[in-house]
């Protein structure tokens, strides 16, 4: 029984980790670093173990800054996210097999066409639904503020992920009726103009 619900926690925090880096590639992976260089919370199996050098840590900060940076500036964040759309797939494929085989024996395909999907369904969900609507609805000056707390929310589901998996079962179904309640918003805006 405890190595089920290991399993299991240990893919819930896949799934995690791997939406987090739907909207930023880097928190995630810099989180997933800091927590298996310096803790006994994550512990990473060759290859994923080269996250843990400090070239990767250095490089990791340095991306994390310019996305962070890149994705607050109205213009500059569309191209920021035509950019993001090959590395956060990437990242999230990543993170899902590097988390998920830790614990479980999923396959490493598997575990990266997962993160692979998910990492890309949010980055997707994030820059041809979320930003397009908040950009145009408040003339770009939602941008920093949408920005901000996609980062803030990449780093807690990070985190989360790794230390109490659980709880993304009830962030899915939050994002989910949070995701579908601007589509219904949007929409009816639509119809209203018509």
């Amino acid at each position: 029984m405890g190595a089920t619900l290991t399993g299991i926690f240990g893919v819930l925090g896949a799934f995690g980790l791997s939406a987090s880096a739907g909207l930023n590639a880097y928190i995630p992976l810099l989180v997933v670093s800091l927590l298996a260089k310096f803790t006994d919370t994550i512990t990473l199996a060759s290859p994923y173990n080269a996250l843990e050098s400090w070239w990767t840590i250095g490089v990791l900060v340095v991306l994390s800054i310019v996305e962070i940076i890149a994705d607050k500036i109205p213009a500059v964040d569309h191209v920021n996210d035509t950019i993001q759309s090959f590395i956060r797939p990437a990242a999230g494929a990543i993170l899902f097999a590097a988390s998920a085989n830790i614990i479980t024996d999923i396959s490493p395909v598997l575990s990266l066409i997962c993160g692979l999907l998910v990492a890309g369904s949010v980055h997707a969900t994030k820059s041809l639904i979320v930003r397009p609507t908040v950009n145009v609805s408040t003339a770009g000056m939602g941008a920093p503020v949408i920005s901000t707390a996609e980062d803030a929310l990449a780093a807690v589901v990070s985190v989360l992920s790794i230390l109490v998996p659980i709880a993304m079962i009830i962030l899915v179904f939050l994002i989910i009726w949070l995701v579908a309640w601007i589509v219904r918003k949007r929409r009816a805006k639509k119809e209203a103009l018509v």
